[in-house]
C-alpha cells in the first residue's frame, strides 16, 4: 500500500547496479504480488520559498486521527474529517495545491502539511479487493511517514478492522527512518517473513507441554539482542545465526584478565567465521558496531544489524587454474555433490586441498560420506584429482602437494580481503586485532591468515565450531527505540556551539522511558537496565551518516566522537560545515551472562601427542604431532607444526605458532615469524631477477583489487550525489607509474581502457618540455574526451601519484559521474548539442590539489565557464560537484595508503614487478580470448547499427588466429 503515483518505485529501487559486469544479471523479485495506490500526500512545510508560504491555507487543523485504540466505524471512515477541505476557487480541481491544507508538527517536530488525507472509505474498497485475491499481508508505505505517521496509522487501522490480514507492517513502525526505499523494502520484508516465522514458532511450540505456556522464549535478533518470541519480526531475523557467533566470540575473546579491568588494554577482536560456502568476518573492541541499511537477496534492509562481511569462499569453494592463475570460488562444490572427498563425484574444493595436505585426517571424522553415507573421506580420490590438475600448463609443472598448497593460499588470501576492508578502510591497525576463529572450518585456516595479516594473537574457543550456538546462551536482552530528528548538533564556523543540547537531552530521556519500561513488563528488573544513548550524526550537505554512541568519558562529547570517526574512516574533516542529527536511537539492554575475566595459568609444559601424522608446510612434509583437545589441561603449550583435534573442528598450528590451553580450556595462541613477505627479502636486492610465480599472481591479485575496491567504498560512502552514491556511476583503479592500468575495481565497464589514456595523457603533459612537472601532495583533474583520454564530459577524473622516497611508483585515479558540469541543459548530454561545449565545463589538465590545498576557486571557475558562452550555462549543482570531487581525493588517498602498505609489506621491486605480471597475464588473456573467438567464429567479426536518424554505425574486427592480435 503506497501514495499514489509511486506504484513502481520499490521495482524501480534505487539504481544501485551491484553487478554490472554480468551478463546475465537478473533484477531481484519481488516480495509483494499486488501494489494499491492510496491518494494522500503530506510536505514539508519548510521546502516551500517564502512566495508559497503566503499562499499557506490558515484555517484550523482538521481533527487529528482517531488513536491505534479507537476503532473505526463505517460512519467515521466517510467522515468529512478523511476529506481534505477545499475552498471554493480550489473546489473546482481534484489535486492537492502546494502549501494548503491542515498543518500539523511531526516527530521532527518540523511543520507538516497535510495536502491530502487519505479517504477510508475508498481505501476500504481498495482492500477488499485484496482480500478478495487472498492477499494475507500488508506492507505500508507511505511518503514521509517517518516524520508523519498518521496517514499510515489511520489505513492500518482500517485493515485492522477487517479482521482478514494476518499481519499489517507499516514502514512508520518497522524502521521509521528517512528514505522510503529502504524503509519500504524493509517493511514489505516484515510482512513477507513474519508469518512465516509465526508459523514455525507456532509449530515449534507445539513440541512442547502446554506449549510452554509461561516460559519465557527469547529469539536472536540480527542486531545482536535478544527479543520475546512476540516481538520477533522477519526483518529482524535475517542475520540472526551470524550473530549469535558475533556475540559468542565478543564475550569470550574480548575478556579483561583477572584483576586488570582495564578495557583499553584489551586486544580488539576480528571475528572470522568459515563455512562451508562463505566466510563471514566482524570486529569488536568492546562495542557492537550496527549497520542500517543492508542488502540482502537485492532487498535492501533498513534495521539495525551487527556488521558483518561475507565472502564466497569456504571449505565447498572450488579450485580452478585460469590463465595462469589460481582461481578460488566463487562457485561452490555445495554439501552435494560436494568436495572430491565427499565420494558423490563431487569438485576439487578447499576441503580437498586440507585433506591432501594432511591438515584434515579422514580418521578423525566419522563415516558419513558417499552414496549410502557410510564411508570416510576419500584421500586418494582428493590426490587423484589434483593429479589430473597437475597435467594443465598452469601448474607449472608443481606436484600434487605444490598445487594443493598454492590453492591454499589463495584461499586464505580471498578471506583475508573482507578483514582487511572491515580494519584498514575505517582507519584501524589490522595488526593490533586478535584473530578469534570459529565455524567448522575456521582453526584450519586461522593461524595462516594471522601470519598473512601480520596479527600475532589467534583464539579459538572449546566450542568454536558451534560457537553461534553457544553465543545465544550469553546474548544481552535487548529493546529499542528510535526517532526521526531535524535538527543542529553545532555550527561550523562555532565547534563548540550546541544548539539542541536542550531537546537533545529531553528526547533521549523520553526514549530511555519507554524501553526500560518495555523490559520491565517483560518481567526484568529496573535496576539491572543499561540505557546506551545513540545519535546519527553527519555534515549538512552529505548523505554519510554515523551512528554515535554517547562517550562514557566526561571529557569527551557526541561531536568529538563523531569528528573523530570521520577523520579516522576517511582521512579529512568538514569544519566548515554543520553537523546535523538525524536520528536519536536508545538502546536499553539487559546483559546476559558474561565469562569471568581471564584467569592467569602457569606453563606446564607440552603434553603427551596422542599420535602422529604427516602434514604439508611451507618447507615441505613434515612428521607432527596430533593432540586430542579433551586431553589438554590449563597451562599446556604446543608448539606448531601441530594438529589439535576437537570433536566439532580440527586446529592447525602452523610454523612459529604456539597454542597456550587457558583456564577454560580455550586455546590462545602466539603467532609469530608473520608476513609471509618476509620469505622475499632476497628479491630486494637490485641483483636479483624477480621471476613470476603463478601462487603469488593470484595473491597479488587479489590485494590490487582489494584496494580498487576499498577505494570505491569510500567514494561511495563520501560523496553525496545520486549518480554516485546510489547509482553507483564510478570507477576506482590502481595504474603503474607510466599510467598503466593493473587493476579496476568492477565498477563501470566504459571506463576501462579509458582511464589508463587519461592517466597516461597527464602522465604525459605534466611531464613535458617546459611544464611544472607532478609534485608530491599534488591531485590533477581531467574530463576532456577528445585529448585527454575522457569518455563524456560528465565524466570526470581524479588522479593522484603515488610518492616513494620522492618518485612516482605508482598512479591512483577514480573517474565519477556528475549530473551537471553546465551545458545548454541539465543534465549529462543534451540531446540537440552539436559540439562539445553544448555539453558543458571542459579539463584538460588542471591541478585540483596543489601544495596539498584544494583549489576550490580554480574549479570552481572551470565549472562556471561555459556560462560564458551565449546559450550556455555553467554548472548547475557547483555544491554536489565540490563535495564529490573532495570525495574522489579521499578515495584516491585511501588507496595511496593501502598502497604504501603492500609495499612496506613486500618491497617496491615485488609490487612493481607484480604490478607488471598482472599486465601481461591481462594481455595474455585477452589474446586467448580473441583467438578462441577466431576459431569458433572466423577471423572477421562484423556487426552494425544504426542511430535513430537512420545514421549507421559499423564496426569490423580482423583477428590473428596466430597471435591473437586484433583490429
Amino acid at each position: 500500500v503506497i501514495t499514489k503515483g509511486f506504484k513502481d518505485l520499490l521495482k524501480i529501487g534505487n539504481q544501485s547496479r551491484s553487478n554490472i559486469f554480468d551478463l546475465t544479471c537478473l533484477a531481484p523479485g519481488l516480495l509483494y504480488e499486488e501494489v494499491v495506490e492510496v491518494d494522500e500526500r503530506i510536505m514539508l512545510a519548510n521546502f516551500m520559498d517564502d512566495e508559497d508560504a503566503m499562499e499557506v491555507d490558515e484555517k484550523k487543523e482538521v481533527e487529528e486521527p482517531p488513536s491505534k485504540k479507537t476503532k473505526l466505524s463505517s460512519e467515521d471512515a466517510s467522515s468529512s474529517f478523511f476529506e481534505p477541505k477545499l475552498s471554493s476557487e480550489d473546489s473546482s480541481s481534484s489535486e492537492p495545491k502546494a502549501g494548503i491544507g491542515p498543518r500539523h508538527t511531526g516527530t521532527t517536530s518540523e511543520t507538516i502539511i497535510s495536502l491530502r488525507p487519505p479517504n477510508l472509505t475508498t481505501v476500504r474498497e481498495q482492500l477488499l479487493t485484496l482480500k478478495e485475491k487472498g492477499i494475507q499481508s500488508l506492507a505500508i508505505v507511505l511518503l514521509h511517514s517517518y516524520v508523519y505517521p498518521k496517514h499510515e496509522e489511520m489505513i492500518g487501522q482500517v485493515a485492522k478492522d477487517m479482521g482478514c490480514f494476518k499481519e499489517i507492517s507499516m514502514s512508520s513502525v518497522v524502521m521509521p527512518m528517512v528514505k522510503v526505499v529502504p524503509r519500504g523494502h524493509t517493511a514489505c520484508a516484515a510482512a513477507y517473513l513474519t508469518p512465516n516465522i509465526t508459523t514455525y514458532l507456532s509449530s515449534f511450540r507445539k513440541g512442547f507441554d502446554e506449549g510452554l505456556k509461561d516460559i519465557k522464549l527469547d529469539f536472536m535478533k540480527s542486531d545482536g539482542g535478544l527479543t520475546p518470541v512476540d516481538d520477533f519480526g522477519g526483518h529482524q531475523a535475517i542475520l540472526s545465526g551470524p550473530a549469535g557467533g558475533v556475540i559468542g566470540y565478543a564475550k569470550t575473546a574480548f575478556r579483561p584478565t583477572e584483576g586488570d579491568d582495564d578495557k583499553t588494554k584489551i586486544m580488539p577482536v576480528i571475528g572470522f567465521d568459515m563455512g562451508g560456502t562463505s566466510t563471514d568476518v566482524s570486529r569488536y573492541d568492546g562495542h557492537l558496531d550496527h549497520v542500517f541499511e543492508t542488502t540482502t537477496a537485492g532487498i535492501a534492509i533498513q534495521a539495525p544489524q551487527l556488521d558483518i562481511n561475507t565472502v564466497a569462499a569456504g571449505g565447498g569453494s572450488r579450485l580452478f587454474l585460469r590463465t595462469g592463475m589460481f582461481v578460488v570460488g566463487p562457485e561452490s562444490a555445495g554439501s552435494h555433490p560436494g568436495p572430491v572427498c565427499y565420494r558423490k563425484k563431487g569438485y576439487l574444493a578447499v576441503t580437498d586441498a586440507n585433506v591432501v595436505l594432511g591438515r584434515v585426517i579422514p580418521e578423525h571424522f566419522p563415516s558419513i560420506f558417499g552414496p549410502k553415507e557410510d564411508e570416510p573421506l576419500d584421500l586418494e580420490g582428493a590426490r587423484g584429482a589434483f593429479a589430473e590438475l597437475c597435467k594443465e600448463e598452469e601448474a607449472s609443472g608443481r606436484s600434487v602437494e605444490e598445487l594443493a598448497y598454492g590453492f591454499l593460499r589463495v584461499a586464505n588470501e580471498a578471506m583475508c580481503r573482507p578483514i582487511r576492508n572491515l580494519t584498514q578502510m575505517r582507519g584501524y591497525d589490522i595488526t593490533t586485532h586478535k584473530l578469534a576463529c570459529f565455524g567448522g572450518a575456521g582453526p584450519q585456516h586461522a593461524c595462516a591468515m594471522a601470519k598473512a595479516l601480520g596479527m600475532t594473537k589467534v583464539f579459538v574457543h572449546r566450542y568454536g565450531g558451534i560457537l553461534s550456538a553457544y553465543g545465544l546462551s550469553l546474548a544481552d536482552a535487548v529493546y529499542e527505540e528510535q526517532e526521526p530528528a531535524a535538527e543542529t548538533y553545532s555550527y561550523g564556523d562555532k565547534l563548540d556551539s550546541d544548539p539542541s543540547a536542550k531537546v537533545r537531552s529531553e528526547r533521549l530521556s523520553q526514549l530511555a522511558k519507554k524501553a526500560r519500561s518495555a523490559l520491565v513488563k517483560q518481567g526484568y528488573k529496573e535496576e539491572e537496565i543499561m540505557i546506551e544513548n545513540y545519535l546519527n550524526m553527519r555534515y549538512d550537505g552529505t548523505d554519510n551518516a554515523m551512528m554515535v554512541q554517547e562517550p562514557t568519558s566526561g571529557d569527551m562529547t557526541f561531536g568529538d566522537v563523531f569528528r573523530d570517526h570521520y577523520q579516522r574512516e576517511f582521512g579529512f574533516q568538514l569544519n566548515n560545515l554543520d553537523i546535523r542529527i538525524d536520528d536519536y536511537r536508545v538502546r536499553a539492554v539487559v546483559p546476559g551472562p558474561t565469562p569471568e575475566p581471564l584467569k592467569a595459568v602457569k606453563s606446564i609444559g607440552e603434553p603427551t601427542a596422542t599420535s602422529t601424522t604427516r602434514a604439508y608446510f611451507e618447507n615441505g612434509w613434515e612428521t607432527i604431532p596430533v593432540f586430542q583437545i579433551d586431553d589438554l589441561k590449563p597451562g599446556h603449550t604446543i608448539s606448531g607444526p601441530a594438529i589439535i583435534v576437537q570433536s566439532i573442528s580440527t586446529i592447525v598450528l602452523e610454523i612459529d605458532c604456539t597454542a597456550l590451553v587457558t583456564a577454560d580450556g580455550d586455546l590462545d595462541i602466539t603467532v609469530l615469524g608473520n608476513k609471509e613477505s618476509t620469505e622475499d627479502e632476497s628479491n630486494q636486492s637490485e641483483d636479483v631477477v624477480i621471476k613470476e610465480d603463478p601462487v603469488k599472481l593470484s595473491i597479488f591479485a587479489h590485494r590490487f583489487m582489494g584496494i580498487a575496491e576499498q577505494m570505491g567504498r569510500t567514494l561511495a560512502r563520501t560523496a553525496i550525489s545520486v549518480n554516485i552514491k546510489e547509482r553507483l556511476d564510478f570507477s576506482c583503479a590502481l595504474f603503474t607509474s607510466d599510467g598503466g592500468l593493473v587493476a579496476n575495481a568492477p565498477h563501470i565497464p566504459v571506463h576501462l581502457g579509458a582511464m589508463q589514456a587519461a592517466v597516461k595523457f597527464q602522465v604525459q603533459y605534466w611531464n613535458s618540455e617546459g611544464r611544472e612537472g607532478i609534485k608530491e601532495g599534488e591531485v590533477l583533474v581531467s574530463n576532456h574526451p577528445q585529448l585527454a583520454g575522457g569518455s563524456h564530459l560528465p565524466d570526470i577524473t581524479v588522479i593522484t601519484p603515488v610518492f616513494h622516497e620522492g618518485k612516482v611508483i605508482f598512479f591512483v585515479a577514480s573517474r565519477g559521474h556528475h549530473a551537471d558540469i553546465g551545458g545548454i541543459a541539465p543534465g549529462s548530454m543534451p540531446p540537440h548539442s552539436t559540439c562539445l561545449e553544448d555539453e558543458g565545463a571542459m579539463i584538460i589538465a588542471f591541478k585540483l590539489v596543489k601544495d596539498g590545498t584544494f583549489d576550490e576557486k580554480g574549479i570552481t571557475e572551470i565549472l562556471q565557464s561555459p556560462g560564458k558562452i551565449p546559450g550556455n550555462t555553467g554548472t548547475r549543482n557547483l555544491r554536489d560537484n565540490l563535495s564529490d570531487l573532495r570525495a574522489q581525493v579521499a578515495a584516491n588517498q585511501s588507496g595511496i595508503r593501502l598502497l604504501h602498505e603492500l609495499v612496506k609489506e613486500y618491497g617496491l621491486r615485488q609490487v612493481d614487478a607484480y604490478m607488471k605480471f598482472i599486465q601481461c597475464n591481462a594481455e595474455a588473456c585477452v589474446r586467448a580470448m580473441l583467438r578462441e573467438f577466431a576459431e569458433k567464429n572466423g577471423n572477421r567479426a562484423h556487426a552494425i547499427d544504426h542511430m535513430d536518424d537512420g545514421t549507421p554505425i559499423e564496426l569490423t574486427i580482423d583477428i590473428d588466429k596466430e597471435t591473437g592480435d586484433a583490429v
